[in-house]
């Protein structure tokens, strides 16, 4: 009599957390689980800074708003607009102009010309209010923080780089479809 030889079935994978269905592909799952997390991340990171913001006194700002203020208090050199947009990965000059120019008016940064050129800086009301954000920052977020949670964090970092360059390649190529 043939022996049966048992066989375990390995069920499908199932499409895991994700917001489209519709796109998940049996190639990777793991990519449109990816999206959902970077989609709830971005929107949770997004009201945290606008938030922490607010609790350092300017309860006014966009998160483009914040984030082109601490960029430019890094590393304490002058920036122009399209060094700005090519770091911070903006691709409409106008969003990013138009928020400098905001930050200017409520007197966060201040507008220098040299040659041709335009370059940005924090004013020192700019930079008591990214001083108030670290403290807030300190006091509500890095102090509840799982310091084994770190080189996660880090690596973490290294992933999602890797995956902008990714999304910035594939968008070259849609754009060429």
């Amino acid at each position: 009599m043939p022996r049966k030889t048992s066989r375990k079935a390995v069920a499908p994978r199932t499409a895991g957390i994700v917001s489209s269905a519709h796109l998940v592909s049996s190639k990777s799952v793991e990519l449109s689980e990816f999206e959902f997390g970077l989609i709830v991340a971005w929107n949770a990171f997004s009201r945290w800074a606008v938030r922490c913001m607010a609790a350092a006194g300017a309860p006014e700002m966009t998160i483009t708003d914040v984030l082109l203020l601490h960029h430019l208090n890094h590393r304490a050199r002058n920036k122009k607009l399209a060094d700005i947009c090519f770091v911070l990965n903006y691709e409409d000059t106008h969003v990013v102009a138009y928020s400098l120019k905001k930050l200017v008016a409520a007197g966060m940064a201040q507008a220098g010309k040299q040659g041709k050129e335009v370059y940005y800086s924090p004013s020192p009301e700019g930079e008591a209010f990214v001083q108030r954000y670290r403290e807030v920052r300190e006091e509500c977020l890095v102090k509840s923080l799982d310091t084994e949670l770190n080189a996660d964090i880090g690596e973490l970092a290294r992933l999602l780089r890797t995956m902008s360059g990714m999304y910035d390649q594939a968008a070259r190529a849609a754009s060429s479809l």
